[in-house]
């Protein structure tokens, strides 16, 4: 593909000096100021080509974001980092996930996670995590254009007509390349699949990215196999929790959607901005998109969205990097240099920072990550492991954004109330035993008053005897 997306830009001006040399003025000298007729339509004819010819480009993809542009776009960025051949020839990869989940073990009670484990290039990342993409960026690219068809005056819509379809398509590939730039670069700088906190790719498949880890690993003074299995243990210990919290892969990326779809759009900056769009060239829309006008208003819902997911993904990253830390200190002398590296990294946003801002208005940035790792080393040092991961197994039991703010007082809170008070059977077993013996005492005072009753009559028997 060409620089200009789509294989699409404005004219040559070298183009109009060799048809007759009028330039851009068409009523200049060699014109008798008038507009050649034949000129005009072949400059028709000539946009209207290049129109057939980018939808042509668009591929079958349809919906809300062409995700067969996004793929290629993507594909293009990467260049030559996407197509290497084995990205793990000695297998390296596989044996420091197997060594992490041994080290795992003692240390939480989720079982092993992953049944797979991949080597990715940077290309693979794309291919794999596309999926999940799609169910990220649909809501909010939904949302966009209903916004921008419902900004044209109705007079509009009417003299458009099917060309409304037409503009949703070029709309489509807008999105599209803007999400394959995005991915582009987040392919190339990514080193697990769960390395921004949400479950990209396969479910029960940990993977690592070879490429990118090799050049993470240049700025560490850290030999590689060292950082190698560390971030195989992240990844693992990531996977444990995805795999068996039955409920968090789904309050995740359904929070995402729930974000995406409060979106509002300021429709009067769409109607000032469609009066500086060329609707026959891509380009402008996809500078329009970036201009910074349509950028979603933040509703009261969005907010309380944005909190739950902050809290949620601060949560994962806090019981991961314990986790991990009680896994690797003591056997990966720069365990603890590493574990800071990673969460200034996850703390300081990034590329998937800024690739969620674009893509979805979102930040990913689990602000309050540092306070729930000591809310988690708390409650494992108080109350045991057994108890610290039992939280996981049902989304009321997990500690709240105002726990992370005093974390000694959850804890406090944990250790005070027995767990089988939150435990539905043990309620119920609870409630028929006390059942039981209100039936049973009901029971003794119905019996009670035959046993005086017959008393009291043997009593004027005897007073009278």
């Amino acid at each position: 593909m060409s620089d200009t997306p789509f294989g699409f830009g404005p004219p040559d001006p070298d183009d109009s000096s060799r048809k007759g040399g009028q330039g851009d003025n068409p009523g200049g000298p060699g014109s008798g100021g008038q507009e050649n007729p034949f000129e005009a339509f072949s400059q028709l004819g000539q946009m209207l080509s290049q129109l057939g010819q980018m939808l042509s480009q668009a591929g079958e993809s349809s919906g809300p974001v062409n995700y067969d542009i996004a793929k290629q776009i993507a594909v293009q960025k990467l260049g030559g980092a996407g197509f290497t051949g084995d990205p793990d020839p000695g297998g390296a990869i596989a044996d420091a996930v197997h060594l992490a989940e041994m080290w795992l073990d003692p240390v939480t009670t989720l079982p092993v996670g992953a049944t797979t484990t991949k080597a990715w290039t940077p290309r693979d990342w794309v291919d794999s995590t596309l999926p999940t993409w799609r169910r990220l960026c649909d809501p909010v690219a939904k949302r966009v254009s209903g916004a921008w068809v419902e900004a044209l005056p109705a007079e509009a819509k009417e003299a458009a007509g099917p060309l409304l379809s037409m503009v949703g398509q070029m709309g489509g590939m807008a999105f599209g390349s803007q999400l394959g730039n995005a991915l582009g670069q987040l392919a190339g700088e990514v080193l697990t699949s769960t390395d921004i906190g949400l479950p990209l790719g396969p479910e029960n498949t940990a993977a690592l990215v070879p490429a990118n880890v090799e050049e993470f690993t240049k700025g560490l003074e850290r030999p590689a196999s060292e950082v190698t299995v560390f971030l195989a243990a992240r990844e693992a210990a990531h996977q444990r929790l995805f795999a068996h919290v039955p409920w968090l892969r789904q309050r995740l990326l359904a929070t995402v959607e729930e974000f995406a779809h409060g979106i509002k759009v300021d429709t009067d900056a769409l109607q000032q901005l469609t009066q500086g769009i060329d609707p026959t060239n891509p380009e402008s829309l996809e500078q329009a998109m970036q201009s910074g006008m349509l950028e979603p208003q933040t509703t009261p819902e969005q907010k309380a969205a944005l909190t739950r997911l902050e809290t949620m993904l601060a949560l994962v990253e806090g019981w991961v990097d314990v986790v991990v830390g009680d896994a690797v200190t003591d056997r990966l002398p720069g365990a603890d240099a590493l574990r800071e590296t990673l969460r200034r990294r996850r703390a300081s946003g990034g590329p998937a920072e800024q690739t969620f801002a674009t893509l979805v208005g979102l930040e990913l940035r689990p602000r309050k990550m540092r306070a729930a790792a000591a809310l988690w080393r708390l409650v494992g040092d108080q109350q045991g492991i057994e108890a610290r991961d039992g939280l996981w197994a049902h989304p009321d039991l997990m500690p709240t954004a105002e726990d992370l703010d005093d974390p000694l007082e959850f804890a406090e809170r944990l250790g005070a109330t027995p767990q089988l008070s939150d435990d539905p059977l043990a309620q119920l077993q609870e409630t028929e035993e006390r059942e039981r013996a209100a039936r049973e005492k009901d029971a003794q005072e119905k019996d009670a008053p035959k046993d005086g009753g017959s008393a009291s009559d043997e009593g004027p028997d005897e007073k009278s005897s």
